[in-house]
This record gives structure tokens, sequence and C-alpha cells, in this order.
């Protein structure tokens, strides 16, 4: 007999992800898509594979972010001061640690960058001083 199920568990998707997800489930030979879940979560915890290990790949992630702010802040701080020159140098390196923060999400995504080209200062309505 089945174990009763009086617990629920969501998950927010778009009418095309759940379309997708029922005619996946029925490909797999599952009568609901919530049939298709529970093994899917099943199998995922019996075979002890949750997902590549994310706190080496977050630990990097913060530190790229924490010197995106470190060089923001000089930005703004030369921005200040009239000091266009070092406002150039401090954009070019941080569009540089923002591709470098690119590749990594990409690499976690397991999926291609949601950004196909590196930014360039046209791409901010920032005005030089």
């Amino acid at each position: 007999m089945p174990a009763s199920r009086t617990s629920r568990l969501s998950v927010r998707a778009s009418p095309s992800e759940l379309t997708l997800w029922s005619h996946i489930a029925r490909s797999h030979g599952h009568v609901t898509t919530s049939d298709w879940i529970r093994s899917l979560l099943a199998s995922a915890e019996f075979s002890g594979d949750d997902g590549p290990p994310l706190s080496d790949e977050l630990r990097r992630l913060r530190t790229q972010l924490s010197r995106v702010g470190n060089n923001l802040n000089q930005l703004a701080h030369s921005a200040n001061c009239g000091d266009a020159i070092q406002c150039e140098c401090m954009l070019d390196e941080i569009g540089m640690l923002i591709g470098q923060l690119d590749q990594m999400l990409s690499r976690s995504r397991k999926s291609p960058s949601f950004r196909s080209a590196p930014r360039t200062c046209d791409d901010a309505d920032m005005t030089r001083h």
C-alpha cells in the first residue's frame, strides 16, 4: 500500500516549464509529473548525488565580488577627485573581474553564460570627467 501523502512541496514554474516537465515525465513512463519528480529526488538521495559541491565555488565568487566592490569604491573616490585616467584603469579591471565572475557562474550552472560578450564602457551610461 503506498504511503499516505499529506504534505505538499511546491515549486514555482513557468507554463512552458510545466509543459516540458509533463512531456518528459510521460516520455519516461510516469503517469504524473509529481511521480517523476519523486523518483528523481529519491534516486538522487539514494545515489548520494546532490550535485557538485558549491562551497569552493561560492567562496571564489565571494572573493571576486569583494574585489569588484573594492574597485568600485576606488573608482568613486578617483572620480570625485577628478582623476579620469585612474577611473579608466579601474573600469578595465572591473570589466575583467566581471568576466571572471561570468565564467565561474557559467561553470557552476553547467550552461552558457547569460552574457555573450564582455562589457565595454559604451555599455554603461557613464560620463567621464
